[in-house]
């Protein structure tokens, strides 16, 4: 079984203008990302509207991912859903598909009980041979994975890790104690990168290495090989693109930072609104500063210049 570890982006889902899915620049993002040097790709997250997608575009997305990383590195994917059967019907289509994992979300808008979710990842682990990470993000769930609850389902032999996105280290300490060595905790709150890895997690599923994969990466890389002081460096690094976040709806500011990197993003999807001009202007001097100190190398710049076709 997999053991999640290192920097794993959670990558936005680009759309065109007309906010259909832009397949070629998928294959952009997926390329840049190894050359840039993280560990593992996870699509169809929170970052990547994962809700304002259909399934077929899910299944998509996943073979683009799958055929572009080509082995090199693992590719994780989101198959969450409300119902079990529902997640379990994703599953599948994912293993058909080749991803080497998946991560899965609490059901939402229904409050569970430990019980119900317990049973929930139980049914989704016995229906697949992939591993599984279960992905806590309680403020936008309305559903907390319990430590308890997490060793638990620790057991069975593929739920492999969590992501955990409360945002609150104390957490991500219980999750540790919880649960033994060979389950890998991975921080969701990018702030908490450098902390989990020093409490003894494995890495992190990273938003902001969709704009900074480079310096992200080199939190992982740094920590490895014991600089603790350029690892707290490069996580310091990331307060201000973190901070962006918080100039719009997920993930109308990430994709203004990578549109003004030339990425190919493009707009998030309705009812999410891009960003008026004065929080344009803040990530425009955002970015500027990051390129001024070099954590964005001239030559990653108008990256939509890369070659873009379709297979």
């Amino acid at each position: 079984m997999i053991r999640p570890a290192g920097i794993i982006p959670a990558m936005v889902t680009p759309f065109t203008e007309n906010q259909t899915l832009d397949e070629a620049g998928l294959r952009v993002l997926v390329q840049r990302f190894i050359e840039q040097g993280v560990h593992g790709l996870f699509c169809l997250g929170t970052n990547g509207e994962f809700l304002m997608l259909n399934k077929q575009e899910k299944v998509r997305i996943a073979e683009i991912v799958v055929e572009e990383a080509a082995g090199r590195i693992p590719v994780y994917a989101g198959t969450g859903g409300i119902s079990t059967d529902e997640t379990i019907t994703l599953t599948k289509e994912m293993e058909r598909v080749g991803v080497d994992a998946v991560s899965v979300i609490t059901p939402y808008f229904l409050t569970f009980s430990q019980d119900e979710l317990t049973l929930h990842y139980q049914r989704i682990a016995a229906s697949t041979h992939l591993p599984i990470i279960l992905y806590n993000i309680p403020n936008q769930t309305g559903n907390s994975i319990q430590p308890q609850t997490a060793a638990k389902l620790a057991r069975e032999s593929n739920i492999v890790g969590i992501k955990d996105s409360s945002g609150r280290m104390d957490v991500i300490l219980q999750l540790l104690d919880a649960a033994d060595e060979s389950f890998a905790v991975l921080a969701g709150t990018d702030s908490l990168i450098l902390p989990t890895l020093m409490a003894g997690g494995t890495g992190a599923i990273a938003a902001t290495s969709n704009v900074l994969p480079r310096l992200v990466a080199s939190i992982y890389n740094n920590w490895a090989n014991g600089d603790l002081k350029a690892a707290q460096h490069a996580q310091d690094a990331l307060r201000p693109l973190r901070n962006s976040f918080q100039l719009g709806t997920i993930p109308s500011a990430l994709k203004e930072a990578m549109s003004q990197l030339g990425l190919p993003g493009g707009p998030a999807r309705f009812p999410v609104k891009g960003l008026g001009e004065s929080q344009k202007r803040e990530v425009a001097g955002m970015i500027q500063a990051y390129i001024e100190s070099g954590a964005i190398a001239k030559e990653e710049i108008n990256v939509a210049s890369f070659e873009r076709t379709d297979r």
